[in-house]
């Protein structure tokens, strides 16, 4: 007898770990266990495959295309097998540990890097029932699982008995301080649009239509319902993941290389693997807030879903070639000043707006 597939809180789709436990047939805790672990892995995985190509290969091609050079092309076809040499050298490299740090605070500050960025993916809707939680607090559920980062970031700068980590460490804190906030508050005037933090409804809302021009249907996605809020979701977002003009807490004309300067080997191939985790994972933020999830049309939705983070990312580096960084002040006033400002006007905005029509 093949089980029933399970339904999530509310009635809603399938989530992915209720549909591998339906596949093993599985039911009860021990499905929801199994079920839940096989679909992290998964899921895992395929983030982590996005990143090893994104970081050594796709970086470099960006990079080189912007600033008319030649990238990797000496290793297998395009140079894509340079991930492969990349990951043995660096994984290969001595860790050096410097005297006199705090280990406990040194060790697990790397850790916590990526563990944030991919603990919050795990409320994302993916598309095509990839989707692991969808609880009513998912969105923030996301927020709080980035802020994780944080903690690493204090972890690092003062674990490693250097004045130029702890600096860095310091910068970083400010920047997230200083942009967090906008982040949360815009991300907030989603919510009053939607009426729900959950993220299956914050989608759903979205394929409502708009407007039909010349025929063509065009979807309430809220970055065509409020462009200003999306505008300033992305700007947030760059200061967040660490992208010009916002990457002040590790530029290395400054402080040597911030936060991350005592790290070497393994260390640093995790505090690198967060670094673009952490760009997909504002990517897909960016996708489920105001670019309607994994819908598009014809193509399945993970295709979609994919096109939607890789497109923020290109836009990252984009503006790592082509935008100066700012000075601490003026990133900081930027924050406070400007952004904490703009967010809270479209907050109200919003507030007024929806009150309005209802």
């Amino acid at each position: 007898m093949v089980p029933l597939p399970l339904q999530s809180g509310g009635g809603g789709p399938t989530l992915l770990p209720e549909t591998i436990a339906n596949l093993l047939g599985l039911s009860g805790t021990v499905g929801q266990i199994v079920g839940g672990l096989l679909g992290a892995f998964l899921i895992a995985n395929i983030l982590l495959l996005q990143t090893a190509v994104a970081g050594p290969w796709a970086k470099r091609k960006i990079t080189a295309a912007f600033t008319d050079r030649i990238s990797v092309n000496r290793v297998g076809p395009f140079g894509l097998l340079t991930i492969v040499v990349d990951a043995v050298r660096l994984l290969s490299k001595e860790l050096v540990i410097p005297d006199q740090v705090d280990r406990p605070a040194y060790d697990l500050g790397p850790l916590l890097i990526p563990f944030s960025a991919l603990l919050g993916f795990a409320v994302i809707p993916m598309g095509n029932g990839i989707h692991l939680a969808d609880p009513e607090t998912g969105l923030a559920f996301a927020f709080a699982a980035s802020s994780i980062a944080s903690l690493g970031l204090v972890m690092m700068g003062y674990g490693s008995n250097n004045k130029y980590s702890l600096l860095g460490g310091l910068r970083a804190i400010a920047a997230n301080l200083a942009y967090e906030i906008p982040l949360v508050i815009t991300g907030a005037s989603v919510v009053i649009f939607t009426g729900s933090l959950q993220m299956s409804e914050i989608v759903a809302a979205q394929a409502e239509p708009l407007l039909t021009v010349a025929g063509v249907t065009i979807p309430q996605w809220f970055a065509f319902v409020n462009p200003f809020a999306f505008a300033l979701f992305v700007l947030a977002n760059l200061a967040e993941v660490g992208r010009n003009p916002f990457d002040i807490p590790e530029a290395p004309t400054e402080i040597v290389a911030g936060y991350q300067t005592e790290y070497s080997s393994v260390y640093f191939v995790l505090i690198y693997l967060g670094e673009f985790v952490h760009i997909f994972f504002g990517g897909a933020i960016a996708a489920t807030l105001f670019l309607g999830g994994p819908a598009g049309p014809i193509l399945p939705g993970f295709v979609w879903f994919l096109v939607k983070i890789w497109a923020f990312y290109f836009f990252t580096q984009w503006m790592r070639s082509a935008i100066p960084r700012l000075r601490v002040d003026q990133f900081l006033d930027v924050g406070w000043k400007g952004m904490l400002v703009l967010s809270f006007a479209n907050l109200v905005l919003t507030a007024i707006i929806v009150g309005v029509i209802a």
